[in-house]
């Protein structure tokens, strides 16, 4: 005991043994939907759940207790929700790529990641890309898995006439996502640790009440991933170098910003901020980041980052490593409940054959209204700030394409700061990745044969 108290410095952070263990206990049930929701966003490409489960619990767990370790602070990493929705539903499903080369963009994107680290280069890229854009691209992922959330419960449906419309409201599917998800929201609104978990776990008992969901065979069993480990494609990643290039960028931008943004977060309201506003040790946390996202792809999972709910246990007095080591082994323990986390993440047959998740639905729509939450922080009154904002939020979910509000962001920033006459206010960079996705968009309709 007396080892744990001198490695992880407890007195002079103020803190004990068994404050810590609470800590980790929090951010671990906090977190812990990840489990169920990530399999269920991942298997959209053909990944095996059962795999990904096993390969989310590993990598959360090894990146957890490195961060624990290396940097000594009590903040978990797991895979990025809003990135998994990057690798499922732009990467392979947008432009098409197998799944086993998508996690060969995550791999170059971690080794990439480790570079800018060890070489401090990451505090100039992130610099470069506005503010503005930042917040508009995660509060617009927020809503885009929202209404992914809200497809899955059968709330929102397809119209012919009105392209979306209410759906059916009296099948048993949406009145479980329905239920589950008042039972969250209430739970998020009383402030209950874990609430999306236990909001989760209660709307699958409802479901196994409502008879759309069988018992699982068992609750215990041992854990097997060898369908996704190992089984990323890097080599097929340079047959067309050129084509792969962007999504590598945009995954490497979004975990450099979630990562920055949760230390800064996490750091400030841990008091782990120095009199300059700097968090010491940075750069290890930095790295283990990029070093948890490199054993993810190995395992066999999404971009792994550093995950703002650590801010729970935080609020329960965690403020050193020691926290992270109970959260990194409960993820260890929570590999052994992989036939529990397959029933209630899998899907559910409805009309016409369709697949409903309304057990994982209200998890997703609660994690988007979080990730909207960055939207307060853009500067609406003014217009070359709040018009290119808009148009990233509002069309990635109408588009159904994360790409396209990522793409007219992107253009629409400098276009409209230069023809007003304030172009010395968007970095020569900003310019640069419009020009890019300016061409990708020109090159995308002229290839459409809708538009010929």
């Amino acid at each position: 005991m007396e080892a744990l108290r001198r490695f992880f410095r407890l007195k002079e952070n103020n803190t004990t043994i068994r404050t810590e263990l609470l800590g980790g206990l929090v951010t671990f049930m906090t977190m812990s939907y990840i489990i169920f929701v990530n399999p269920q966003i991942l298997g959209v490409t053909g990944m095996d759940h059962n795999g990904v489960i096993a390969a989310t619990c590993i990598a959360s767990a090894f990146a957890t207790i490195l961060m624990g370790f290396l940097a000594r602070y009590p903040i978990a990493l797991a895979p990025g929700m809003g990135l998994n929705a990057l690798f499922s539903y732009w990467i392979c499903g947008q432009m098409g790529v197998r799944w086993q080369i998508a996690l060969g963009i995550v791999f170059i994107e971690g080794l990439l990641f480790v570079f800018l680290t060890l070489f401090k280069i990451r505090e100039t890229i992130i610099n470069t890309i506005p503010t503005t854009l930042k917040y508009s691209i995660a509060a617009g992922i927020g809503l885009f898995i929202a209404f992914i959330g809200l497809k899955n419960a059968g709330i929102v449906v397809h119209s012919d006439a009105t392209l979306v419309q209410l759906g059916d409201l009296r099948p048993a599917y949406a009145l479980v996502a329905l239920a589950g998800l008042v039972i969250t929201a209430a739970l998020m609104a009383a402030k209950i640790r874990g609430a999306i978990l236990v909001g989760l776990i209660m709307t699958g008992v409802i479901a196994m009440l409502a008879g759309l969901m069988e018992r699982p065979a068992a609750i215990f069993g041992l854990p097997h991933m060898g369908t996704v480990f190992l089984k990323m494609d890097v080599v097929g990643i340079f047959a067309n170098l050129g084509f792969y290039l962007a999504p590598v960028f945009v995954l490497l931008f979004f975990d450099l910003f979630d990562t920055v943004g949760t230390l800064i977060g996490v750091g400030e309201q841990a008091h782990l901020l120095d009199e300059n506003g700097r968090l010491p040790r940075a750069g290890r946390a930095l790295f283990t980041d990029a070093i948890g996202t490199v054993a993810g792809a190995v395992l066999g999972t999404s971009t792994v980052t550093s995950y703002i709910e650590s801010s729970a246990g935080v609020a329960e007095g965690a403020r050193t490593g020691l926290a992270n080591m109970v959260t990194g082994l409960l993820f260890i323990f929570a590999l052994f409940f992989t036939p529990l986390v397959t029933a209630f993440s899998g899907g559910i047959k409805g009309a016409g054959g369709q697949d409903f998740y309304p057990i994982t639905a209200p998890a997703l729509i609660v994690v988007g209204v979080l990730m909207m939450g960055n939207i307060g922080r853009i500067n609406w009154a003014d217009f070359s700030e709040a018009i290119p904002a808009f148009l990233t939020v509002i069309l990635m979910p109408l588009t159904y394409s994360i790409t396209t509000g990522l793409a007219i962001g992107f253009v629409s920033y400098p276009l409209i700061k230069l023809l007003s006459g304030r172009g010395k206010e968007a970095h020569w960079f900003t310019y640069l990745l419009g020009a890019i996705f300016a061409a990708g968009l020109a090159l995308w309709a002229l290839n459409n044969p809708a538009f010929r």
